[in-house]
């Protein structure tokens, strides 16, 4: 019977080949010393060019927002062309160069909501959103948005929407979510906030920070 390692117990990484590079993503073979002392090969995807093993896991790409309005949570309703179907999502996008993580919290909450910010809540330092075969990573916002987000159909023709993006907007009552959750498909982020939601776990009306 197998009862213990061999090795130092201890992953190791060895080394990293870069084995594609797409539009938008590298692909890397990372070799490792596995805790039984073998060589392990792991293929993973970075949305930078990387240079060197060090640069593993060091770059933010972007952010995404955990948006709320009187008392009701913010979801996208998107087609995401990765799983071939529409899901509800949170809104997020990625960092322009030299744009600060307010600014593009800012500009992306417009682009695919209309929505403005009112406030900011809180911005949690960066986290990893793929870690099973992705190395991205982005800064959580919370903040309290205005305006009227749009809704019904995809806004196709909105200037700042890309043709290759369909997404709608709405605020959610959390008896809402608490039904939705039971039928609709989520990311795991939205999903894992939107329970939170419903059961009282974020701001709603009142100061930062209230339930």
């Amino acid at each position: 019977m197998w009862n213990a390692l061999e090795g130092s117990g201890i992953m190791k990484l060895l080394g990293m080949k870069k084995r594609f590079e797409g539009k938008y993503l590298h692909g890397y073979e990372l070799t490792y010393e596995n805790r039984a002392g073998r060589e392990k090969t792991f293929e993973m995807v970075s949305r930078n060019a990387l240079n060197a093993p060090s640069e593993i896991g060091t770059h933010v790409s972007g952010v995404t927002i955990v948006a709320w309005k009187d008392d009701r949570l913010l979801l996208l309703k998107e087609f995401r062309m990765s799983i071939n179907r529409t899901i509800y999502n949170l809104c997020a996008g990625m960092l322009e160069e030299g744009e600060s993580v307010e600014d593009c919290a800012r500009r992306e909450l417009y682009e695919e909501t209309g929505l403005r910010v009112a406030r900011f809540l809180d911005i949690l330092p960066p986290s990893y959103s793929a870690v099973g075969f992705s190395d991205t990573a982005t800064w959580l916002v919370f903040l309290e948005a205005e305006g009227k987000p749009r809704t019904g159909a995809a806004c196709v023709d909105c200037p700042r929407l890309s043709e290759n993006e369909e997404i709608s907007a709405d605020f959610y009552t959390r008896e809402q979510i608490g039904e939705m959750l039971k039928t609709e498909t989520f990311s795991s982020r939205s999903q894992t906030v939107a329970w939170f939601f419903k059961n009282g776990g974020l701001p709603g009306r009142g100061k930062a920070g209230e339930a």
